[in-house]
């Protein structure tokens, strides 16, 4: 049954989180029916035994009955509820670029060895019930792929509004309300991959919060993340690759 369920929230196309979510709150609805079973099963056994009549009485019928439509109610309201945030208006959140695909290279003008400038990015699939986006650009390899030891973090941008479409080359200016944090570069706009050694991985990543979140000052990516703690709808990444030219 549970394999079932699994197949079938994977069809409905939903992000990780909402179909991790679902599952759990679905195989728990079916745990309020189980001890209830198991009880009217051990009864039976021993009346079988007993040489008495098994079938069940009006009573275990009637709560039988009512346990099931419980149940069934509950998996009708979470498929609604599950497919319209999976979805996001007919699409899951997305983040792409027009100058780089998934897992392929930035090209140099976004990076310390160019112009050091943010990279065109667009925005998709906000759920219909976002009431701000956050940015985080970070590289997980740093300072070497072969042994990484922390996490670089490249941008902050908290309190973007749901209407958002995406973000210009060159981002400096935000729509009203939008907030930026300070990165390790120690400063409150975008750095571009810079990477020592080896070819890093530069993740884009986009979250839709259910709340505007309060002037964090200049919030490092802890204190952002504190913030945003359980606030989170759904979210997506792009991933951008690059290593150094000279």
């Amino acid at each position: 049954m549970r394999n079932q369920l699994g197949t079938g929230l994977s069809r409905l196309h939903m992000n990780e989180y909402h179909a991790r979510d679902t599952c759990r709150k679905i195989i728990s609805a079916f745990r309020t029916v189980r001890p209830f079973c198991n009880t009217v099963k051990a009864e039976h056994a021993h009346k079988e035994k007993s040489g008495m009549s098994v079938r069940l009485t009006n009573r275990e019928k009637s709560i039988m009955f009512s346990r099931c439509c419980i149940v069934l109610v509950s998996l009708c309201l979470l498929f609604f509820h599950t497919t319209a945030h999976g979805r996001g208006g007919n699409m899951t959140l997305a983040i792409t670029s027009s100058v780089f695909t998934p897992d392929q290279l930035i090209p140099a003008r976004y990076t310390c060895e160019g112009e050091d400038i943010s990279p065109p990015l667009t925005f998709s699939g906000v759920p219909a019930d976002t009431k701000s986006l956050v940015l985080i650009v970070d590289d997980p390899d740093a300072p070497d792929p072969a042994a990484p030891k922390m996490i670089w973090v490249h941008w902050l941008i908290y309190n973007l509004s749901p209407d958002t479409s995406g973000l210009a080359e060159g981002a400096t200016a935000f729509p009203a309300g939008a907030l930026q944090g300070i990165s390790d570069f120690k400063r409150t706009r975008y750095g571009g991959p810079c990477p020592p050694i080896g070819r890093h991985r530069y993740f884009f990543k986009l979250y839709a919060l259910d709340t505007m979140l309060p002037d964090l000052g200049r919030p490092n990516k802890e204190s952002l993340l504190q913030a945003m703690q359980g606030h989170i709808i759904e979210q997506a990444r792009l991933i951008g690759l690059y290593q150094k030219q000279k």
